[in-house]
């Protein structure tokens, strides 16, 4: 039987990160999207410390991963671990390995005193809505909104 284990990711690690990245924005359909670079990833998540990673490993390979970062909750006055990418290659889905890692993730959570673990996930994307319900997650009302590139610029210098 395979041995699923988890491991933080190291500044070598970047490639591999970035590499997981598009594997789930290919998933998505949204692979044009990504503008990520090694360095950017490198300058983020090593060097400023704005991201944390995570690597299910089924019998010593990397299969999946999680990036993670911390927001705020002014309302329980606490930080959120915020998931924002999760991902299991294909071929190992079916094995329970996305919900060790959310459960990993859960862990995390409750060992450093966080108040929340949230995540969104894609409206079109059912299986992954479904099976986060049957964990125990609420769906809240709140819309994800986004401002990026030119629009971006325009209401900064506005």
């Amino acid at each position: 039987m395979a041995e699923l284990t988890f491991r933080n990711a190291r500044e070598e690690d970047v490639g591999l990160i970035l590499e997981f990245i598009k594997k789930l924005a290919d998933y998505e359909k949204r692979l044009d999207e990504v503008i990520a670079t090694e360095d950017e990833l490198k300058k983020w998540v090593f060097d400023k410390k704005q991201a944390e990673v995570i690597f299910a490993l089924e019998d010593g390979k990397e299969i999946g991963f999680a990036l993670f970062f911390l927001s705020f909750s002014t309302y329980i006055g606490n930080v959120n671990l915020h998931l924002e990418d999760l991902f299991v290659d294909p071929e190992y889905r079916g094995k329970g390995y996305g919900k060790a890692l959310l459960k990993q993730l859960a862990k995390i959570v409750v060992e450093r005193g966080y108040g929340r673990f949230e995540w969104t996930c894609l409206s079109w994307n059912k299986p992954s809505i479904d099976f986060y319900l049957s964990l125990g997650a609420e769906q809240k009302d709140w819309n994800v909104f986004h401002l990026t590139g030119d629009e971006l610029e325009k209401l900064a210098n506005e």
